[in-house]
């Protein structure tokens, strides 16, 4: 029954605990055995709660299935949220005695519909690397060839879903912690604008760029998901007091008249000509579709990433300065360097920093003027090999970690919602995806346009080829 579990969707296993061809507790201990046999090679899971979420489905009744869309659905955290009475370890050995005293705001609001944890996930050392790589816990894996990268931060988030551990997982995106890896493994990842999921919880990096992101397996599951872990928590600074909405009731409208930005610049330039390729065709289905495709010209792109990094280090050093004198032996050297660069990072150029940000988000809102959406490569590589430091296009030499997150980091600057899904299956055996992105607060527009390309077997890719 493994395989017939492992790949379904969130919506497709509903169905079948409330039909009765599975219980909830046959759900867990299948998705258990496969942990056990997969997790050596995956590298998917820090810590797993098996016999708590045996526990948890064992007291669901007939009842509780036709309630919550995720009651009885077995998932995942990345090891930065909370969870009332397990280990947080951030994937450090700096929070190896951390124990979690109370749930995260999206793990309540899971536990509250009746959704079952099985553990929590791998991940690049306190989220500070695009790889995933780990010397704790070890590197997570792709699923599609294990010979490379699952992408980071959120590394084993991806692969547990990839891999038929769990069908749906939360992470977190600095800079596309969720959408790369969910772009490199197949599947679809989510970040929502920021204030829509409280952060509360979650263990932080950079307070200005967080944000809670989702991964599934399709549109629907993720508008499942994203109804049930939105909202408010005055606790969050950045949390905005604003209406949930019913985000699945969004996604069989059509997507004729749709207004669809296509930068002119950045966006396309030095990637994979199989990814350009790919989303050639997803233009073409666009306009097939009766959507209208505008172009449009993005702010100066040449200084994004230094903002970026200019915000992220000084933050990441208020927030880790404590345990830096408790604990700095326990960190890794990696981790310890890009401290290291937030203390020689001055107050102004900091200031400066956050001052392009709100820059690049007047200048970026004033697109949506002329458009509904943007549409955009999510990576401009595939999976690369563990290992891999730096990868060469057009004669440019980029760190790996840049190019994975390259297209991505920009909209956590500017705050707005943003999903990568698969378009395409490179010549090498590989995910292409692309990515869409929305106005503030629009995430019904991101999912019907998602859901529509969804919907066209063009686009479909072959599940990754796992062992039972």
């Amino acid at each position: 029954m493994s395989n017939d579990i492992a790949f379904q969707s969130v919506k497709n296993l509903r169905s079948m605990l409330q039909r009765g061809e599975v219980t909830p507790v046959e759900l867990v201990d299948t998705f258990a055995e496969r942990i056990e046999r997969h997790n050596p090679q995956s590298k998917a899971f820090i810590t797993t709660t098996i016999d708590t979420a045996r526990e948890q489905a064992s007291r669901l009744s007939r009842g509780d299935l036709n309630g919550s869309s995720f009651a009885g659905i077995p998932y995942a955290s990345k090891d930065l949220f909370d969870v009332q009475g397990v280990r947080t370890s951030a994937g450090s050995r700096v929070f190896h005695d951390r124990t979690a005293k109370k749930d995260a705001f999206a793990i309540a609001k899971l536990r509250a519909a009746q959704a079952v944890s099985l553990g929590k996930t791998n991940l690049h050392e306190f989220a500070y690397g695009a790889t995933g790589e780990n010397e704790v816990y070890g590197t997570a894996v792709n699923a599609y060839d294990p010979t490379r990268l699952a992408g980071g931060s959120s590394s084993g988030s991806a692969a547990a879903v990839a891999f038929g551990l769990v069908p749906a997982a939360l992470g977190t995106d600095t800079g596309g912690s969720v959408r790369a890896p969910a772009a490199l493994n197949g599947l679809v990842g989510f970040k929502p604008t920021i204030g829509r999921v409280p952060t509360s919880g979650v263990v932080p990096y950079c307070w200005t760029l967080d944000h809670v992101g989702l991964m599934t397996r399709t549109i629907a599951d993720c508008a499942d998901l994203l109804t049930i872990v939105s909202g408010y928590d005055p606790s969050d600074s950045a949390s905005v007091n604003r209406t949930v909405e019913n985000y699945p009731e969004a996604l069989d409208q059509d997507i004729s008249g749709l207004r669809v930005g296509i930068p002119s610049n950045f966006y396309y330039e030095r990637a994979d000509n199989e990814i350009l390729e790919a989303l050639e065709r997803v233009k073409e289905y666009l306009v097939a579709s009766g959507a209208k495709l505008v172009p449009v010209t993005f702010p100066d792109m040449e200084h994004s990433r230094t903002v970026s990094l200019t915000v992220q280090m000084p933050e990441a050093l208020s927030a880790h300065s404590a345990y830096l004198q408790e604990r700095g032996d326990l960190y890794s050297a990696d981790f310890r360097a890009g401290l290291a660069l937030g203390q020689c990072i001055l107050a102004e150029h900091y200031v400066k920093a956050k001052r392009f940000i709100e820059i690049y988000r007047q200048q970026t809102n004033r697109l949506f003027d002329q458009v509904d959406l943007i549409l955009t490569p999510a990576t401009p590589e595939i999976a690369q090999k563990v290992g891999t430091v730096k990868v060469t296009r057009n004669g440019v030499n980029e760190a790996i970690g840049n190019a994975i997150t390259r297209f991505t980091t920009f909209f956590n600057m500017t705050g707005h919602p943003a999903l990568t899904m698969p378009c395409a299956m490179h010549t090498q055996g590989l995910p292409i995806a692309l990515q869409l992105v929305g106005r503030y607060f629009d995430e019904m527009t991101v999912l019907r346009a998602a859901h529509a390309i969804e919907r066209s077997d063009q686009f479909s890719i072959p599940l990754p080829k796992v062992d039972p």
